[in-house]
């Protein structure tokens, strides 16, 4: 996992989010991605890859590649002081639940629920159920707290079945019982929906729909039952009263079925047949196609490529097969859901769909600000394309159109020479814009127009290339950041 790009000698740091297990931290070595282990931590580990279940979840890579690194390893990297250092595979771009859509939320949650499936009957448990455990490769989820693994105890409850709750099961149930969105739950509370809030909502007869009465109403009574009552009490009474492994694996296995029957089907939106009712024509959208890959060749093979405004991630696609990978955003969550399932479908690997509102994309959250990055201090791109999407900031969000294009090539920060920012512009005449304007005051825009424009992105980038679509109201740009 990594939240920030890191210089290949900038020194070992520790990544912000992992500071709230003391046993074991994750710390940033130039490219590598390294863990640090307390002495039981250590030991747990040892266990662990000694499992017959670890290694091939391992290899399978539902769990993110991790090894053990060498004495001299640790003494090089400048990570000391622990008793076992690891070494994780890089994650390619980390996103947050709150950035995914409901079948990639169902997806990550079915992962961690598998993986508890296999580790319980060996004797280890998972003492987190955090959802910030999954991270992506493209379509396929990964579980990326291998620090979370350790003995299963009998007589103990599964500990990591509250976070689990509150950052996958509460949020899913909220979308597919109430057809609410989660991502604003999820974005406005670091550690998820509390049982007590999704019980005041899914009250009536709605407590009988499938899982809430157990999991919401039964969970918020045990809950305040026991609020005074330590963790040893609580354990003590369980194991008293005869609580057994099996019956943790029979709760892991139910709820897995339950959230296997969750769904959601949300009414189709504008953007979701955008591809049929944006006014492109047959010779406009060859052109596009042509005109973007033709900039994705000269950019090099660039690492990360961000689409923003991807929509059915035609653009995106197009993208993987000249890059190393991929991030699609889009802000409507049902376009997002149909995009991550035909991409599942393809078993694709270098394309990353999010849900994002491009005028208010992710902040920084959690402790401080900085345990959850912002999507401005992860995005460090090669590549930024902006089809067909700036005509939406600068009308349609009032966003001065200075501001959009500075925040677009602020992206390409680290790029220098090789980065390109490859653009649309929708002039104020195009069906689209007309349609934009005709919802603001008259003469509210005077400066969307194309000479302003371009005069905007001749200031921050070397306009390397320009073309105007047959249509003859809208214009790509290749841009080259100076300096």
């Amino acid at each position: 996992m990594v939240s920030h790009p890191v210089a290949p000698d900038a020194g070992h740091r520790p990544e912000p989010g992992s500071f709230r297990d003391p046993a074991n931290r994750v710390f940033y070595a130039g490219e590598q991605v390294l863990r640090g282990l307390g002495p039981r931590a250590a030991e747990d580990w040892q266990a662990l890859a000694a499992s017959d279940f670890f290694p091939p979840l391992l290899a399978a890579g539902k769990i993110c590649g991790t090894e053990a690194t060498e004495p001299t390893a640790m003494l090089s990297t400048g990570v000391t002081g622990w008793t076992t250092v690891l070494r994780h595979d890089r994650i390619p771009f980390v996103s947050y639940p709150y950035e995914w859509s409901f079948a990639m939320l169902r997806d990550a949650a079915l992962l961690h629920l598998e993986i508890l499936d296999a580790a319980l009957p060996a004797g280890f448990t998972t003492k987190d159920g955090s959802a910030y455990n999954l991270q992506w490769r493209g379509a396929a989820p990964v579980f990326i707290d291998v620090g979370s693994f350790e003995p299963a105890r009998d007589g103990e409850p599964w500990a990591g079945y509250r976070q689990f709750c509150q950052t996958m099961l509460y949020p899913l149930l909220l979308q597919a019982h109430l057809g609410v969105d989660f991502q604003p739950w999820l974005r406005a509370r670091i550690d998820g929906i509390e049982p007590g809030q999704l019980r005041r909502i899914l009250r009536g007869t709605r407590r009988f729909s499938a899982g809430v009465l157990k999991h919401v109403h039964l969970h918020d009574t045990m809950q305040s039952r026991h609020a005074s009552a330590s963790t040893g009490e609580v354990r003590d009474q369980l194991r008293a009263a005869g609580f057994s492994r099996e019956l943790v694996l029979a709760t892991v296995r139910a709820v897995a079925k339950l959230i296997r029957r969750l769904d959601c089907r949300p009414p189709d939106s504008h953007w979701s047949d955008y591809q049929e009712t944006c006014g492109y024509s047959t010779d406009d959208r060859a052109a596009k196609q042509r005109f973007v890959d033709a900039a994705l060749v000269e950019a090099g093979m660039p690492g990360l490529v961000l689409d923003l405004g991807a929509n059915d991630g035609t653009y995106s696609r197009i993208a993987a097969r000249r890059a190393g990978y991929v991030v699609a955003v889009e802000s409507d969550p049902a376009v997002v859901d149909q995009l991550y399932q035909r991409l599942r479908a393809d078993r694709e690997q270098r394309i990353l769909p999010l849900v994002m509102d491009l005028a208010d994309p992710s902040p920084g959250g959690g402790w401080q600000g900085t345990e959850r990055a912002s999507f401005a201090d992860r995005a460090d791109a090669d590549v930024v394309l902006a089809l067909a999407v700036i005509h939406h900031l600068a009308i349609g969000r009032n966003v001065p159109l200075a501001a959009v294009v500075d925040w677009l090539v602020g992206f390409l920060r680290s790029a220098g020479p090789r980065g390109r920012l490859v653009a649309e512009f929708v002039h104020p005449e195009d069906p689209m814009a007309r349609r934009l304007l005709a919802n603001k005051p008259a003469g509210l825009f005077p400066d969307y127009r194309r000479d302003e424009f371009e005069r905007l992105l001749g200031q921050r980038c070397v306009i390397a290339r320009r073309e105007e679509l047959p249509s003859g109201t809208r214009t790509l740009y290749v841009g080259i950041p100076r300096g």
